[in-house]
Order: structure tokens, then sequence, then C-alpha cells
């Protein structure tokens, strides 16, 4: 009876090793999709971006035609293309335009109002009187060739995002990573030992701090631990790096980068690590309570390797969705603690930015935070069907 019982529950528990047949049709993704774009990219003309997101629909469109993966992507082109319309409309319904802002500051400065006119003019690449739809034929088909437009600083806007995004995702990254794997093993020793005091203590706590927006809880460390406490200096440890330092892969530098993002990243990670660690000791507890499990124990396998193999593994699945999802997320929603901080990542740029009325430079931060939350989606998708095989790409169960 006992055979009988292992084979049927064996046969029903899920397998963990991604079938060959997913394998070999992700890579030849990939390869149509890098073969696309070089070809778009490098004879076409096309831009990076622009091509990057053709190229991955055409990749899908002939591997996964009518999947649930190439529904997934038109929908991401979809939102990208939504939310650059409404950044273009957006920005032209707030009070003055680029124009308007470029000429009262040259004309500030004692230039004469007609010179300023007609510089401004050239700068911008158009001008305010021309009709509204054309500006936005304008505006996609800049996009289309990786032309996002000239700062006020006479930048190009995708250098300037350049600047920039490399903090954010540096200290977002840093801190995604350390929330996670707190979380995980938090949440499996929860799992372990319900009801315990460390079950009480980080359900309580964990809560508590996710209900506090990040934002809050930096203002919280930098009156608590900067004035009251006096734990650091806040003139030393705003901005990315010392004044005077050279960027670079040294020690030194690494060792500095770190000290001023290690605020950002305390916050980010109170915030989010008890989210984590709930989430897992959920995925956890129901891992336990699986047959397969069950069965493991019974033909006497070691605690640790039952935690590993079986219910480590499978409890983690449920995560890889969200651990994607919320990287996206937490990129776009770094502004304000980057502002509290004034760490140089986009969010602080984006900030400047709507200072200055800097509406090429907005409309640039603000697409590249879209497309980063749609990406992140979309790996999401991916990594959920590559870690648990009987998940297609085309949304459907394998038979088991």
């Amino acid at each position: 009876m006992v055979g009988i019982k292992t084979a049927t529950v064996e046969a029903a528990a899920p397998r963990s090793t991604p079938t060959l047949n997913g394998v070999l049709r992700l890579a030849g993704w990939l390869a149509v999709t890098v073969v696309v774009v070089v070809g778009l990219w490098q004879f076409a003309g096309m831009g990076w971006i622009s091509a990057l997101l053709l190229a991955v629909f055409i990749a899908s469109t002939l591997l996964y035609w009518g999947s649930y993966l190439t529904k997934r992507i038109a929908r991401a082109v979809l939102a990208i293309f939504i939310v650059a319309s409404g950044v273009f409309f957006m920005v032209r319904l707030l009070p003055g335009n680029p124009v308007d802002v470029y000429i009262a500051k040259l004309t500030a400065e004692g230039v004469p109002y007609e010179d300023a006119a007609a510089q401004a003019a050239a700068f911008y690449s158009f001008d305010p009187g021309t009709p509204m739809w054309q500006q936005y034929l304008d505006y996609l088909w800049g996009l289309v060739n990786g032309d996002f437009g000239t700062t006020l600083s006479h930048i190009p806007v995708l250098e300037k995002i350049g600047h920039h995004l490399p903090w954010t995702l540096f200290s977002v990254g840093l801190a995604l990573i350390i929330s996670v794997a707190i979380g995980l093993l938090l949440g499996m020793v929860m799992a372990y030992r319900r009801g315990g005091l460390i079950d009480h203590s980080v359900s309580a706590i964990g809560s508590t701090l996710h209900a506090i927006p990040n934002y809050l809880l930096a203002l919280i460390i930098v009156v608590i631990g900067g004035v009251q406490l006096r734990l650091f200096s806040l003139s030393d440890i705003r901005g990315t790096y010392t004044a005077g330092q050279e960027p670079g892969f040294s020690l030194v530098f690494l060792q500095d980068a770190l000290y001023h993002a290690s605020l950002p990243i305390l916050a980010y990670v109170l915030t989010t690590v008890g989210t984590w660690a709930l989430i897992m000791k959920a995925s956890t507890t129901q891992a336990l309570g699986e047959d397969y499990v069950m069965v493991a124990r019974a033909r006497g396998l070691g605690g640790g390797r039952i935690g590993a193999m079986y219910v480590g593994r499978n409890a983690v699945l449920p995560l890889v969705a969200q651990i994607a999802t919320q990287a996206g997320f937490v990129v776009g929603g770094a502004i304000f603690v980057e502002i509290i901080f004034a760490y140089n990542g986009i969010g602080y740029a984006l900030y400047n930015a709507l200072n200055d009325r800097d509406y090429s430079l907005i409309q640039g931060l603000l697409l590249i935070i879209t497309i980063t939350v749609v990406f992140a989606n979309l790996l999401a998708d991916l990594s959920y069907g590559l870690l648990d095989p009987r998940i297609r790409t085309s949304g459907k169960e394998v038979d088991s």
C-alpha cells in the first residue's frame, strides 16, 4: 500500500526541471530578438529602444504565434504607446511650454525677445504655432528613431538619463536582493515555527513597516538617526558619492558609493522585507502540507534535504513573478526617497526637471520608468514559466 501511494503521489508532484523544449524555444526567441535588433538598429537606422520593442514582438510572433506570451508583449507595447501619448499631452497641458520657458530664461539674461524666440524654436526644433497633431506625429517619429530630444542644458535626454539610471539601479537592486534574501529566510523560519515568538514578532513588525510609505520612513530615519541621535552627518551622506571622488571600479569609490546609498537602501528594505517574509511563510506552509513532502518524510529523507529540494524550491515559485514586478515598481517609486537624500538617481533627476520645467527630460524619464515596469512584468512571466515547467508560455498547464 505504501509503495502504491508513493508512486501515485510522486507522479502528481510538480517537476522542478524545465523541459528541454521550453529552453530551446526561449533560446530561439532570444536569438531571433538579438538578430532583429541588430538589423533594425544598424541597417534600418532605427533607434535602439524602438528596435528592441519591435524585435521582441517579431520574435514572439514567429515562435509563439497566438500564445499567451505574444498577447502579453502586444499589451506591453500598447501600454508604452498609451503612456508615451499621455505624457505628450500632459506636458503640454501644464502651465507654459518649453519654448515659453526658454524664451523667458533668455530674456531674463538680456537677450531681445525676437532673438530669444528664434533661438528657442531652433533649440526645440518646433514652433509653438505648429498644430498639435503635427507636434504629436513628430514626437512619435522621434521616439521611433531613438530621439528623446535635448535637455535645457543642451545634453541629449538619453545621455542625461544614462548619468542617473545606474545610481537608481544600484540602490534599488541591492535593496531588493537584501530584502528578498532576508524575507525568504524569515518566511521559512516562521513557517517551520508557526505560533512561536519569531512568527508573531516578524508578522507584527513587518505588517507595521509595510504600512509606512518608504519616503515617510526615510524622513523618520533622517529625523531620528541624523538629527536626534546624530548617528550620521546629513551633509556627508547626501548625494551619490563624496565630492572629489573619482568614479570608477576602485574599492575606495565602491565603499563611498555604498555609504551614500545605505540610507535609501535601508528605507527600501525596511518597508518591503516584512512583505516577503509573510508571502514566503504562506507559500512554505502550503508546500509543507503537500503530499509529496509527506511521502519524502515517509521515505526517511532528512529535514534539510526536504527543505531544499521539496519545500524551498516549490515555495519560492509564487514569489518569482512578484520579485520581477516589484523591481519595476521600486524603480518608479524611488522618486521621493531620492529627493529626501538628494540621491542622484532618476527620481531626483525627475524632481529637478519638474522644477526647471525641462519637458523633454520629464518625458524621457517618465517613459524610461514606464518601460522598466512593463519589461519587469514580462520578465516575471518568462521566469515563472521557466521555473515551473507545468506552465507554458501559452498559459496552459502540461498534462501530468
